[in-house]
């Protein structure tokens, strides 16, 4: 690394990474305990406003950075902080907010600042809360949120670009990592080495993003929600069997990377990467790192990478997330890119999942009946798609799967849970496989641009998969062929 991307390195650490030799607390680390906690402090200050108690968590939590404070002010100079922040300490069951939303990752590679959201994606709380704070203070002014894609992306992804600036695009954004146990999870370790971008970073990132400018765009005259309220109607809900995302127009967690994208596209992200950087040196006075020639360049291979990985390919939950077992014998790499995608339904289980918990199960009950029914050594598929938003890891992109007799070699196999003889998947759920996973498997080089499109009853004479309301639809796809 050369000494002005350690110099990166090391003024990213100064906002995200604190040494930290403590034992992480027994809470739980979800987002309903955070949500709990939160309406804890509310019903024992009732009418406190939502801006004032975010503002106090922002204190809490030590959060009043040079670039906060010059978006947001300082937190100690503002009423009823203190008040508010002995409340958090003394009324709050999810042990000390600071713990809860204070990010680092320590040696061991355990990220800490981030919770569990009920949809099985990852979150941390600092950028979440400081998107909402700049909505709700903007909504207060009447004016527009300013400030909102620095606290809560721009900084993130700028610092994270320029620390790693010597190696390629695809080492500078996350990783991902997995819960000790979702039903009661207390620490996340990162798959592979940190950067100053994870995934739970950019996820809260983005949702901090959406819920700012959701509630920047509310009238000063409205009644604002509870912070409690504004965290559950994004993260809280419940999809209809059968219907999926379909039935619903509201912004939710799920929906995080398309409405994102909506809402940031439009903008210049590379002149807005750059103006944050430019006021991260002001205010920290190293206005010298703006001389190097090379930072065009790396900002914009960085959004290049950003852009394929959290927006264009679909959101992927891992194995370990899902609960899967391990291979029973050792997994093959396939040769890439492949030629084929062969479409499924599961058949078997046969109605749709809606829910994480639900997704989670039908994965488990699959890889159970391919491990101990048919004698494979994993789940057959490379990926499976519910009708919860998200898409789960089966082999994945690099390994051979058991899933077209005599195919396994030449293509992936994807399968959306449910029977489809005589319905169709959720709309959004073939949207994930049309068009998302597709895109994400083309230009990650996982298949060949001009590809074919196979269902599974096309390759194997036994099989009336992927059933004929299904199999009637994909066959109007780009890329099917008879």
């Amino acid at each position: 690394m050369t000494s002005f991307g350690l110099s990166i390195f090391v003024l990213g650490l100064s906002y995200f990474f604190t040494v930290y030799s403590r034992p992480a607390g027994v809470h739980l680390r979800n987002m309903n305990s955070f949500i709990r906690a939160v309406q804890q402090v509310e019903d024992s200050n009732p009418g406190i406003s939502p801006l004032a108690l975010v503002r106090a968590l922002r204190r809490t939590a030590g959060h009043d950075d040079a670039m906060t404070i010059h978006f947001l002010g300082a937190s100690y100079n503002l009423s009823d902080a203190e008040v508010l922040e002995t409340a958090i300490l003394n009324a709050s069951s999810f042990s000390f907010f600071d713990k809860a939303i204070h990010h680092i990752v320590t040696d061991h590679g355990e990220e800490r600042g981030v919770v569990l959201a009920p949809d099985g994606t990852t979150v941390a709380l600092a950028p979440l809360l400081l998107g909402i704070e700049s909505g709700l203070k903007a909504k207060m002014e009447g004016k527009p949120a300013v400030g909102l894609f620095s606290l809560t992306l721009g900084r993130t992804l700028g610092l994270s670009f320029l620390s790693l600036q010597d190696f390629p695009p695809s080492y500078r954004l996350g990783p991902n990592g997995c819960w000790d146990n979702v039903d009661y999870p207390k620490v996340f370790k990162l798959s592979q080495a940190a950067t100053l971008a994870t995934d739970a970073l950019i996820n809260g990132g983005m949702d901090g993003a959406i819920l700012g400018t959701d509630l920047s765009k509310l009238s000063a005259h409205e009644p604002s929600q509870a912070l409690s309220d504004i965290l559950k109607g994004y993260y809280s809900f419940i999809l209809h069997e059968g219907q999926g995302l379909d039935a619903l127009t509201k912004h939710i967690s799920p929906r995080r990377r398309e409405i994102s994208r909506a809402i940031l596209e439009p903008l210049d992200l590379h002149s807005q990467v750059m103006e944050t950087l430019a006021l991260v040196w002001k205010l920290e006075k190293t206005e010298w790192i703006a001389f190097d020639t090379g930072l065009e360049k790396v900002v914009k291979d960085g959004l290049e990478r950003f852009v394929h990985k959290y927006w264009d390919c679909p959101q992927i939950i891992p194995r370990c997330q899902w609960g899967a077992k391990a291979n029973r014998g050792t997994p093959l790499p396939l040769s890439l890119p492949l030629r084929f995608l062969y479409v499924h339904h599961t058949y078997e289980p046969s109605s749709p999942c809606s829910s994480f918990p639900n997704c989670s199960r039908d994965m488990r009950s699959m890889q159970r009946y391919h491990q101990e029914d048919r004698g494979w050594s994993d789940i057959g598929y490379s990926f499976v798609v519910g009708s919860d938003g998200y898409v789960y890891e089966g082999r994945g992109w690099k390994h051979l799967g058991t899933h077209t007799k005599g195919r396994n070699d030449v293509g992936y196999g994807v399968s959306i849970i449910g029977n489809y003889t005589a319905t169709l998947p959720s709309r959004h759920a073939m949207d994930l496989l049309r068009h998302r996973l597709v895109r994400c498997a083309v230009d990650g080089g996982g298949l060949i641009a001009n590809f074919t499109l196979h269902g599974h009853r096309q390759v194997v004479n036994y099989t009336s998969c992927p059933g004929d309301a299904f199999f009637s639809e994909i066959r109007t796809w780009e890329h099917f062929r008879d």
